[in-house]
């Protein structure tokens, strides 16, 4: 087999890590939604409690690494996607705030499972849109294989908007 077919088949599971990867992130702060604005049903939170805590440690983590690791086995066997334009030095810079944001889901579900928390329903509502914004830089990125500070700063300020909008809602 040549090194293309195994960069191709290493391509499928590094997509699905992400997509993986992905759910855990959109799903996880709705749960802390939840948790945060149920605190007054112990039965109901402990339902929850149990969801966080899978969600996070048995398909967040372990997809998040795999996405890491066949990233970089990729990047091993094509030496060339780091040449030319600095889109994929742009992707990784977004990866890696994406990974911080992924272990500050973990420090926010052990606050919430110590019940020692201060996060209401809106923060996590307005965290929720995080991910959002940063999988959109990573996609426009990989997509166009270019780097523009133009799509940059539009996405990130439509998404500073949009989690300002959250974050002025009224919980229902």
């Amino acid at each position: 087999m040549d090194i293309m077919n195994y960069y191709l088949w290493i391509l499928v599971f590094h997509i699905m890590s992400v997509l993986s990867w992905m759910a855990m992130l959109f799903y996880q702060p709705r749960l802390y939604v939840y948790h945060t604005e149920h605190k007054d049903k112990p039965d109901f939170v402990e339902v929850v409690k149990i969801q966080e805590y899978k969600m996070y440690k048995y398909i967040g983590l372990p997809a998040m690494w795999a996405t890491v690791v066949s990233g970089l086995w990729m990047l091993y066997l094509r030496p060339d996607l780091l040449q030319g334009d600095i889109w994929m030095y742009a992707k990784i810079l977004v990866v890696i705030v994406l990974m911080a944001y992924s272990f500050s889901l973990e420090h926010y579900r052990v606050q919430l499972e110590r019940k020692n928390y201060f996060k209401s329903g809106n923060f996590f509502r307005a965290y929720n849109e995080v991910p959002t914004v940063l999988s959109l830089l990573i996609v426009g990125y990989v997509i166009t294989k270019t780097f523009s500070v133009a799509f940059t700063l539009i996405t990130l300020a439509i998404g500073a908007f949009v989690i300002y909008r959250v974050t002025k809602q009224t919980p229902k």
